[in-house]
Protein backbone atom coordinates (compact mmCIF):
# COMPACT_ATOMS: atom_id res chain seq x y z
CA UNK A 1 0.00 0.00 0.00
CA UNK A 2 1.13 3.32 -0.65
CA UNK A 3 -0.14 7.43 -1.15
CA UNK A 4 1.15 8.59 -4.64
CA UNK A 5 1.47 12.75 -5.09
CA UNK A 6 -2.06 13.74 -5.08
CA UNK A 7 -3.37 11.71 -2.17
CA UNK A 8 -4.35 8.91 -3.37
CA UNK A 9 -3.84 5.03 -1.77
CA UNK A 10 -2.84 2.47 -4.16
CA UNK A 11 -3.00 -0.99 -3.21
CA UNK A 12 -1.95 -3.76 -4.82
CA UNK A 13 -2.42 -7.10 -4.14
CA UNK A 14 -1.76 -11.15 -5.20
CA UNK A 15 -3.83 -12.08 -7.86
CA UNK A 16 -6.30 -14.04 -6.99
CA UNK A 17 -6.79 -12.48 -3.56
CA UNK A 18 -10.17 -12.28 -1.87
CA UNK A 19 -11.39 -8.77 -2.16
CA UNK A 20 -12.96 -8.64 1.79
CA UNK A 21 -9.19 -9.56 2.57
CA UNK A 22 -8.01 -6.13 0.83
CA UNK A 23 -10.87 -4.31 1.90
CA UNK A 24 -9.53 -5.89 5.23
CA UNK A 25 -5.82 -4.99 4.95
CA UNK A 26 -7.37 -1.34 3.92
CA UNK A 27 -9.79 -0.80 7.47
CA UNK A 28 -7.00 -2.52 9.75
CA UNK A 29 -4.75 0.17 8.26
CA UNK A 30 -7.29 2.93 8.41
CA UNK A 31 -4.53 5.31 11.06
CA UNK A 32 -1.63 4.82 8.79
CA UNK A 33 -3.66 6.17 5.87
CA UNK A 34 -4.77 8.83 7.53
CA UNK A 35 -1.71 10.07 8.66
CA UNK A 36 0.18 8.96 5.20
CA UNK A 37 -2.02 11.54 3.99
CA UNK A 38 -1.40 13.95 5.90
CA UNK A 39 2.11 13.70 5.46
CA UNK A 40 1.65 13.52 1.56
CA UNK A 41 -0.68 16.79 1.43
CA UNK A 42 2.02 18.35 4.14
CA UNK A 43 5.19 17.57 1.65
CA UNK A 44 2.91 18.99 -1.51
CA UNK A 45 2.40 22.31 0.10
CA UNK A 46 6.07 23.07 1.17
CA UNK A 47 7.24 21.83 -2.25
CA UNK A 48 4.51 24.89 -3.66
CA UNK A 49 5.94 27.20 -1.08
CA UNK A 50 9.39 26.68 -2.33
CA UNK A 51 8.66 26.62 -6.07
CA UNK A 52 6.57 29.92 -5.67
CA UNK A 53 9.14 31.60 -4.02
CA UNK A 54 10.88 32.29 -7.89
CA UNK A 55 8.16 34.43 -9.36
CA UNK A 56 8.07 33.71 -13.16
CA UNK A 57 4.62 34.91 -14.25
CA UNK A 58 5.25 37.97 -16.21
CA UNK A 59 8.14 38.35 -19.28
CA UNK A 60 9.80 40.80 -17.11
CA UNK A 61 10.55 38.35 -14.22
CA UNK A 62 11.42 35.56 -16.40
CA UNK A 63 13.79 37.03 -18.57
CA UNK A 64 15.08 38.57 -15.13
CA UNK A 65 15.13 35.00 -13.97
CA UNK A 66 17.11 33.94 -17.36
CA UNK A 67 19.80 36.72 -17.08
CA UNK A 68 20.10 36.09 -13.03
CA UNK A 69 20.77 32.49 -14.28
CA UNK A 70 23.03 32.98 -17.05
CA UNK A 71 25.09 34.77 -14.79
CA UNK A 72 25.26 32.04 -11.92
CA UNK A 73 25.76 29.04 -14.63
CA UNK A 74 27.85 29.57 -17.69
CA UNK A 75 30.88 30.40 -15.56
CA UNK A 76 30.58 27.20 -13.83
CA UNK A 77 30.16 25.26 -16.57
CA UNK A 78 33.09 26.93 -18.69
CA UNK A 79 35.32 26.28 -15.31
CA UNK A 80 33.97 22.94 -14.69
CA UNK A 81 34.12 21.72 -18.58
CA UNK A 82 38.11 22.65 -19.00
CA UNK A 83 38.95 21.01 -15.53
CA UNK A 84 36.51 17.81 -17.10
CA UNK A 85 37.57 18.05 -21.07
CA UNK A 86 34.19 18.10 -22.43
CA UNK A 87 32.15 20.71 -23.98
CA UNK A 88 28.63 20.81 -24.24
CA UNK A 89 26.94 21.43 -27.34
CA UNK A 90 24.27 24.02 -26.31
CA UNK A 91 23.04 24.94 -22.94
CA UNK A 92 19.10 26.02 -22.59
CA UNK A 93 17.30 27.00 -19.56
CA UNK A 94 13.24 25.67 -18.57
CA UNK A 95 11.01 26.27 -15.72
CA UNK A 96 11.44 22.20 -14.77
CA UNK A 97 10.66 20.92 -11.17
CA UNK A 98 10.66 17.56 -11.74
CA UNK A 99 14.47 17.79 -12.38
CA UNK A 100 17.47 20.09 -12.03
CA UNK A 101 19.13 19.81 -14.69
CA UNK A 102 19.05 17.30 -17.62
CA UNK A 103 22.03 16.55 -20.23
CA UNK A 104 21.38 14.83 -23.22
CA UNK A 105 23.90 12.61 -24.56
CA UNK A 106 23.04 12.19 -27.73
CA UNK A 107 23.83 15.75 -29.07
CA UNK A 108 25.22 16.04 -25.95
CA UNK A 109 23.25 19.19 -24.84
CA UNK A 110 22.13 20.39 -21.56
CA UNK A 111 19.50 21.95 -19.74
CA UNK A 112 19.03 23.73 -16.63
CA UNK A 113 15.77 24.28 -14.53
CA UNK A 114 15.10 28.00 -13.81
CA UNK A 115 14.44 27.12 -9.96
CA UNK A 116 18.23 26.28 -9.51
CA UNK A 117 18.14 30.26 -8.47
CA UNK A 118 16.44 29.30 -5.29
CA UNK A 119 19.12 26.88 -3.92
CA UNK A 120 22.64 27.61 -2.41
CA UNK A 121 25.61 28.02 -4.85
CA UNK A 122 26.96 24.66 -3.67
CA UNK A 123 23.95 22.79 -4.85
CA UNK A 124 24.00 24.54 -8.30
CA UNK A 125 27.67 23.69 -8.61
CA UNK A 126 26.96 20.24 -8.14
CA UNK A 127 24.48 20.08 -10.45
CA UNK A 128 26.52 21.77 -12.83
CA UNK A 129 28.86 19.05 -12.62
CA UNK A 130 26.04 16.40 -12.31
CA UNK A 131 25.26 16.80 -16.11
CA UNK A 132 28.59 17.68 -17.60
CA UNK A 133 29.80 13.98 -15.84
CA UNK A 134 26.82 12.34 -18.48
CA UNK A 135 28.93 13.68 -21.07
CA UNK A 136 31.88 11.34 -19.83
CA UNK A 137 29.56 9.06 -18.18
CA UNK A 138 25.65 8.23 -19.74
CA UNK A 139 24.34 6.36 -16.88
CA UNK A 140 24.63 6.84 -12.90
CA UNK A 141 26.75 3.58 -12.59
CA UNK A 142 29.67 3.51 -10.19
CA UNK A 143 32.08 5.27 -13.16
CA UNK A 144 29.38 8.09 -13.00
CA UNK A 145 29.87 8.49 -9.14
CA UNK A 146 33.57 8.04 -8.73
CA UNK A 147 34.02 11.43 -11.59
CA UNK A 148 31.83 13.03 -9.32
CA UNK A 149 33.55 12.23 -6.62
CA UNK A 150 36.61 13.55 -8.69
CA UNK A 151 35.40 16.69 -9.90
CA UNK A 152 32.89 17.68 -7.35
CA UNK A 153 33.92 15.73 -4.00
CA UNK A 154 30.61 18.14 -1.73
CA UNK A 155 27.68 16.55 -4.36
CA UNK A 156 26.59 14.13 -1.38
CA UNK A 157 26.47 17.14 1.03
CA UNK A 158 25.36 19.36 -2.07
CA UNK A 159 22.30 16.81 -2.43
CA UNK A 160 21.27 16.58 0.98
CA UNK A 161 21.02 20.65 1.52
CA UNK A 162 19.23 20.75 -2.05
CA UNK A 163 16.47 17.79 -0.66
CA UNK A 164 16.54 20.25 2.32
CA UNK A 165 15.89 23.16 0.79
CA UNK A 166 12.51 21.69 -1.14
CA UNK A 167 11.60 19.99 1.82
CA UNK A 168 12.01 22.36 4.44
CA UNK A 169 10.51 25.71 2.99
Amino acid sequence: MRIVKNGDVHVSAPIGMPKKEVERFIVEHREWITEARKRTCENQKRRADFYNQLPLKTKEQAGEALRRLKKLIEPMVDLHSREMGVKPSSISYKTMISRWGVCNVRDRSICFSSYLLLLPELCVEHVVVHELCHLLEPSHNARFHALMDKFFPRWKEARKVAKSCVTMS
